[in-house]
């Protein structure tokens, strides 16, 4: 009798689909992302949830409603599940970006677009600091149901993805080959049933008809 975690990612905003850097600002979906979220709620609610957890940010608050509705539960909001705040990159197209902080951008190039490589933007979390908030948050997620019972986490790209790879105890340098999951994609990990181990069941699963445009946060 293991428990399931399903991480879902939010639906799409405009920002996404411009690759402009999100992070901790408040974007709403657009209506891409609200007919994404609208699709993948029955998929979530026939995994049979017992809980839905989601970050306080708009887009994936929005998103964790519509799934609650086809669910018929309550989201529990909690802010240690935002995005990476990406500081001064903010609002950011990637050629602005590069404009700004071309150090910084050639670093992101050269590591493929990982957040990871983006520490150095004045004002930008690490991934050290998202993991230290993260994981005790997926973890009380998933504490909160019982063995045997599902539990669904709304998040947002990247951080989700380091979250992830945190609690399957991966190294870092592995996780990095893990790409991002696309707008209201989501994977399922389960538990082990020996002590707090997890294996991924499941990866970037998408309700029919919707992918995702490449997006930042």
């Amino acid at each position: 009798m293991t428990r399931t975690l399903v991480l879902l990612r939010h639906g799409r905003t405009a920002w996404n689909a411009e690759r402009r850097a999100q992070g901790h600002l408040d974007v709403p979906l657009d209506d891409t992302g609200r007919a994404q979220a609208r699709a993948v709620a029955p998929a979530i609610a026939a995994l049979r949830p017992s809980a839905l957890w989601s970050s306080d940010l708009a887009r994936a608050s929005t998103t964790a409603d519509e799934v609650a509705r086809a669910c018929g539960l309550t989201v529990q909001v909690d802010k240690r599940l935002r995005e990476y705040d990406v500081g001064e990159r903010s609002g950011m197209t990637v050629p602005e970006f590069a404009a700004a902080f071309p150090d910084e951008h050639a670093a992101w190039s050269a590591a493929g677009g990982l957040f990871e490589a983006t520490e150095a933007v004045p004002g930008a979390e690490s991934t050290d600091d998202v993991i230290e908030r993260i994981v005790p948050a997926l973890r009380e997620a998933l504490a909160s149901v019982a063995p045997g019972e599902t539990v669904c986490v709304v998040g947002h790209g990247a951080s989700t993805k380091v979250g992830l790879v945190a609690l399957l105890g991966w190294d870092r340098t592995l996780g990095q080959s893990l790409r991002g999951m696309d707008n209201c994609g989501w994977a399922t990990l389960v538990e082990t049933g020996a002590g707090d181990e997890l294996r991924l069941a499941a990866y970037n699963r998408m309700a029919p008809d919707f992918t995702s445009a490449g997006s930042v946060g």
